[in-house]
């Protein structure tokens, strides 16, 4: 499995295209410059297959700049957990929030089960319902891999904001203590901002995590 990453728009957002035995994916498709966006086009290619789904972690407007863009060109689904589709649907007022626009994405969508797996091409991830930055994150947990993609639940010495639409700072501690801490000290974490760390460095090094377990 080969995971390739860019980051893109004023956010800094982080998305990850990952090519599993020649099926590809893209997960939080952050590009939004025509540029951006050609460049995720071009990792396809380097991929040396067809785009086949798009993941959304959540669907905050950072994460889902490309959406329209990667469906129009690949005709793909969009996975999202169903508590997050109110984002996708007032994508334009998020947008205006942050004086940007954006057109709200027209799908199509699949909803993502927590603990349904989920196929990509050999593979086999977990979801993992991580709520508490919006009320739909999920992360995907590669077990062979051990690789999650946690979108904004973790991050290396932080963790997501709470303060969006349906945060909640007690929600979001619940998240990485009970279902990303069980994972393992050695599990790599692939965040929406910021470098890949690990479980268990941030468990001992995140004053976020340390002062809340003091």
């Amino acid at each position: 499995m080969t995971v390739r990453s860019f980051t893109c728009n004023p956010f800094q957002t982080n998305g990850y295209l990952v090519d599993a035995d020649g099926e590809v994916v893209v997960i939080d498709p952050s590009c939004m410059t025509d540029e951006e966006i050609n460049h995720v086009v071009r990792l396809v290619e380097i991929a040396g297959g067809a785009l086949t789904a798009i993941l959304l972690t959540h669907a905050h407007i950072d994460h889902i700049f490309g959406v329209q863009a990667l469906v129009d060109r690949y005709g793909v689904d969009v996975h999202v957990h169903g508590a997050d589709e109110p984002l996708l649907s007032r994508a334009a007022e998020q947008a205006a929030l942050f004086g940007m626009d954006l057109t709200e994405p027209r799908g199509p969508f699949t909803p993502l089960v927590p603990g349904v797996p989920l196929r990509v091409g050999d593979r086999t991830w977990d979801v993992l319902h991580t709520p508490g930055h919006s009320p739909g994150s999920v992360t995907f947990v590669d077990q062979t891999e051990r690789m999650a993609f946690s979108g904004d639940v973790l991050f290396m010495d932080s963790i997501g904001r709470t303060d969006l639409w349906q945060g909640s700072l007690p929600i979001l501690m619940e998240s990485i203590f009970q279902q990303l801490a069980p994972l393992g000290s050695d599990m790599q974490i692939f965040p929406g901002h910021g470098d890949v760390t690990t479980v268990g460095r941030e468990l001992a090094m995140n004053p976020f995590l340390t002062d809340s377990a003091a």
